[in-house]
């Protein structure tokens, strides 16, 4: 029995051309010849357009022990050796990127000028191998490197590269690639790329930058991407052999039969559905609203009719502020978005006095009593708006609306990409035997969301008040709230 050379989840951009082929041939001169599944990776992550990558961003999902250390060793021999590229390969593991090191070394040596190199060609042009814990890498005549560190918050410091490689990926949280990313900025050749692989997160790791990067890819909305998953089918038999191979590429190679079967008997369903079947349908995260609900509930055509309501946030430095805007829409369903973010708090008061008294179809004004927002609220009480407050009891039961609004699909949103990263990073607080958005322990602004949240409470509330009274009559035409 033979595995999958084809993925079962396959994204690829247009492209114009790849380097692959010759990226194979490069590794096959020195001892690492690609198994075909391999080389469609190679060609896919090495496929050009307009003389950029074609991809920016790869993602690899295989379970273990099928070759996946293989196919970046492959990328890094070429990209340094053949492009000159400075790669800094990443691990979560000390021991794993140790290893990865190790491996390199067998192609290039211990030193430069190394008598006993394996490939004298390749080790004629090392300039430095650096054996130092901790800053292990190889440093080529042609400017190409391979650095190789183990992950922490501040392991992206000090280097700036072309490729930026996240082993292990399935052990990747917000905090750790955010300290990587700015490597890229300045990408010495212009063109940089970003590498991720792994295997589906367990119920015990941060898997969710693995996690959204495949959402991501196979959303389809994503052009610069590309992602490679070999798994199984969702509903198919765990007992299937031939559905286990359909995960495992090298199965029949260096991965024998008598191994799964092996594997069946002694791990739980759960785990071998993950680490053998590739599985991603239990995959850790502790991101409170997933991608994909998220992404149901996208409308950029939304727009409200009645039950207008302003909401308020002001992040807990008050370096950036936040107002939403929430009502109901014509066919009856409930619609947020972000009306304007800015940097500081003395635009807000007065910004939301000219918004409250140009649009009479406000039916509230919400801020939480708890908020730095609420420093605010004299000024508004001053100008003669009136501000409804919220305090623990409604702050919860606005997050829980909102959270079912998405699950349950009566909700709607535009799409913006303030309030799509406030999501994605958001993390709850518990509030009695219920829940808050967690301001402080945030990885990043989460402004948008909470406003959006509490703006979505002041819509649906009955007993909210009316920001300002006004004398007279209403003509009962509906006037759309100018924002």
């Amino acid at each position: 029995m033979s595995g999958s050379q084809e993925p079962r989840l396959h994204v690829r951009p247009r492209a114009e051309r790849t380097l692959g082929d010759l990226a194979g041939e490069f590794s096959a001169r020195h001892g690492l010849t690609p198994d075909p599944w391999q080389q469609l990776i190679l060609d896919d992550w090495l496929a050009q357009s307009k003389g950029k990558w074609a991809a920016m961003t790869c993602g690899l999902s295989v379970p273990r022990q099928n070759g996946k250390n293989g196919v970046l060793e492959m990328r890094e021999l070429f990209g340094a050796v053949l492009l000159g590229e400075r790669i800094l390969h990443t691990a979560h593991e000390v021991k794993t990127a140790q290893k990865h090191f190790r491996r390199l070394k067998h192609f290039f040596g211990d030193r430069a000028d190394d008598p006993t190199a394996r490939y004298p060609k390749l080790n004629a042009l090392v300039r430095e191998v650096r054996n130092v814990n901790g800053q292990e890498g190889i440093y080529l005549t042609n400017g190409g490197s391979i650095e190789i560190v183990a992950r922490s918050k501040g392991s992206g410091r000090g280097f700036t590269v072309d490729v930026l490689v996240m082993d292990e990926s399935q052990e990747l949280g917000d905090e750790a690639q955010e300290a990587l990313m700015p490597t890229t900025s300045s990408a010495p050749l212009g063109n940089p790329q970003w590498i991720y692989t792994g295997t589906p997160p367990g119920p015990k790791v941060n898997g969710e930058v693995f996690t959204r990067t495949r959402l991501d890819a196979l959303s389809g909305k994503s052009g610069r991407k590309c992602w490679h998953e070999w798994s199984m089918e969702p509903d198919a038999s765990l007992d299937d052999l031939a559905a286990v191979a359909v995960a495992n590429p090298a199965l029949g190679g260096r991965l024998q039969v008598a191994v799964l079967v092996a594997e069946r008997s002694e791990m739980s369903d759960d785990g071998y559905g993950r680490e053998r079947g590739g599985r991603w349908e239990n995959a850790s995260s502790s991101t409170v609203i997933d991608p994909e609900s998220w992404g149901h509930v996208r409308d950029t055509s939304s727009l409200v009719e009645d039950r207008f309501a302003l909401a308020v946030e002001v992040s807990p430095d008050r370096t950036t502020a936040a107002v939403a805007l929430a009502g109901q829409r014509a066919d009856g369903k409930w619609h947020v978005e972000l009306e304007e973010q800015r940097s500081g708090v003395g635009w807000l008061a007065p910004y939301l006095i000219r918004l409250v008294e140009a649009n009479p179809q406000i039916r509230a004004v919400v801020i939480d009593g708890i908020s730095p927002a609420a420093s605010i609220i004299d000024e508004l009480t001053q100008a003669k708006i009136k501000v409804t407050t919220t305090g623990v009891r409604e702050m919860s039961a606005a997050c829980g609306q909102f959270y079912d609004g998405v699950m349950e699909g009566w909700l709607r949103h535009l799409d913006q990409p303030q309030l799509n990263h406030a999501l994605s990073t958001a993390r709850k607080r518990p509030l009695g035997d219920s829940w808050a958005w967690n301001r402080k322990n945030s990885g990043s602004d989460i402004t948008p969301l909470v406003a959006c949240t509490l703006a979505l409470w002041g819509a649906q509330n009955s007993t909210v008040k009316k920001p300002v009274r006004r004398n007279g009559r209403s003509s009962g035409q509906r006037r759309a709230v100018v924002v």
